[in-house]
């Protein structure tokens, strides 16, 4: 399925649903739905990073977090977010919700990401194999270098993940 193709669910403030839209619109218009952003850490407590295809419809060639997407219309947030990252990265792993927030971000391309965001963490030592439409890069990385490497060089990264990162830091003491 493409981004064409992929539909979102609109909510409100309180992430209640008001309805459904196509995920490229929702974009185009800056209407809030409901995403995900999962956050992976191994054993030694460093998080895995993904860099975003080039090609993607917004943020390509960005740092981000692990894996990040949307639920579709009738599907919990949890297994969405087993789905995706299966599909993205290539294994999946167990995965509890730390916190949510709402941003809201002008994008590239002359799209706006609006989004109510489900925090999600999990532990696995697995390197990912990459899904080379999702993806093109991966790197295992220590938080306290990641916040520094984002406050020197935000640029690099994702809008998303420099508005959570150091909450989602926090929220694991």
């Amino acid at each position: 399925m493409n981004a064409l193709e992929e539909q979102v669910i609109l909510v409100d403030v309180c992430d209640r649903k008001i309805g459904i839209a196509e995920k490229l619109q929702a974009h185009r218009d800056g209407l809030l739905h409901r995403a995900f952003s999962i956050f992976v850490l191994n054993s030694q407590g460093q998080l895995l990073l993904q860099k975003r295809a080039a090609h993607k419809y917004h943020s390509g060639g960005l740092w981000t977090n692990t894996c990040c997407s949307h639920p579709r219309p009738d599907e919990l947030v949890l297994d969405a977010a087993h789905r995706r990252l299966q599909e993205e990265m290539g294994f999946d792993c167990e995965l509890q919700e730390l916190f949510s927030f709402v941003y809201q971000a002008k994008l590239d391309n002359e799209l706006t990401e609006y989004e109510f965001d489900h925090v999600l963490v999990g532990y696995c030592d697995r390197n990912p194999l990459l899904n080379p439409e999702e993806a093109e890069d991966w790197q295992w990385i220590d938080l306290k270098t990641l916040q520094v490497d984002i406050q020197q060089h935000p640029q690099n990264y994702t809008y998303w993940l420099r508005d959570c990162c150091d909450r989602f830091i926090a929220e694991l003491r």
